[in-house]
């Protein structure tokens, strides 16, 4: 089974951090220098989890039931043209910011901060929209957490307790107030006030319709990759609110369902997990000293 783990863990992590990975691994890792979080803090524990994988699917399925960040997407992510691209940025964002040394953590947050300056446009409705936008970043960031956090409570290898749940909340808006969100949320209970506040503002739409569908039925992979992907997409729509599936036109919450959704989202975290932990990988990544 060695070359097995080690043909997918590179594969998976060509995928998410592109073909020059190890370089990247070595810079983020291997560099020495303060950082903003250490081994042990919860932003680590999570970041670095491959339940990450069914949290980025359920991430997007949520951020796209805002209108405004939805139109944003749509008309300058490259989703659909260059999918792989796009999830290259965000883990390379994720990862940078979150192992990375400051120095480094700030030029990335700095970059990303320049490309939200160019985007901008009106979204289907009319309505004008912004990427550097507080508010939008604000639905970004929090939908983003939620999804990261739900996922590994339910897919990591062990849930973290209360009190390091709300303290990966209040570590990852640590990063987002230096994106340009405001007053991010520093607990568990803050963080679900929020979301429950931007319920007005989220309804499905043609685009976030069309999101779901090239994210659960034509995602850009290989046949023989597509049931491992399945499994991953079950556990994204059963971590996912009812009345987010409702939106989306997804199952509904219905136990003959949910419950072996879920069981499919485990054993697909933890074939990601088996992958990416293969020692043939660990040499790229050294610990910050």
């Amino acid at each position: 089974m060695r070359p097995v783990r080690r043909g997918l863990g590179q594969t998976l992590r060509a995928k998410v951090a592109g073909d020059d990975a190890p370089a990247k691994a070595a810079e983020i890792w291997g560099t020495p220098g303060e950082r903003w979080f250490a081994p042990g803090d919860p932003i680590w524990t999570v970041h670095s989890d491959a339940s990450m994988f069914v949290g980025g699917i359920r991430a997007l399925l949520l951020q796209s039931l805002h209108p405004l960040a939805m139109a944003g997407v749509a008309g300058h992510s490259g989703y659909r043209s260059d999918p792989w691209g796009r999830l290259e940025r965000t883990s390379g964002y994720l990862a940078s910011t979150t192992f990375g040394t400051i120095e480094y953590a700030e030029e990335t947050i700095a970059q990303v901060r320049r490309i939200h300056a160019r985007i901008r446009g009106k979204a289907p409705d009319g309505r004008p929209y912004a990427a550097s936008d507080p508010h939008l970043l604000d639905w970004v960031h929090l939908a983003e957490v939620d999804s990261f956090l739900t996922a590994y409570q339910r897919f990591g290898p062990a849930p973290l307790s209360p009190a390091d749940a709300d303290t990966y909340v209040r570590q990852s808006g640590e990063v987002a107030a230096r994106l340009g969100a405001t007053t991010p949320p520093t607990t568990v209970a803050e963080l679900q006030e929020r979301l429950d506040a931007f319920r007005p503002e989220l309804e499905s739409t043609a685009a976030s319709r069309d999101v779901a569908r090239f994210l659960l039925l034509s995602p850009p992979l290989p046949l023989a990759a597509r049931p491992g992907y399945g499994m991953l997409v079950a556990g994204a729509i059963t971590s996912l609110p009812g009345w987010a599936r409702r939106e989306l036109r997804l199952p509904p919450r219905f136990a003959a369902w949910d419950w072996p959704g879920e069981q499919l989202g485990v054993v697909g975290a933890g074939v990601v997990r088996w992958a990416m932990t293969d020692p043939s990988l660990a040499h790229d990544r050294r610990s910050a000293g």
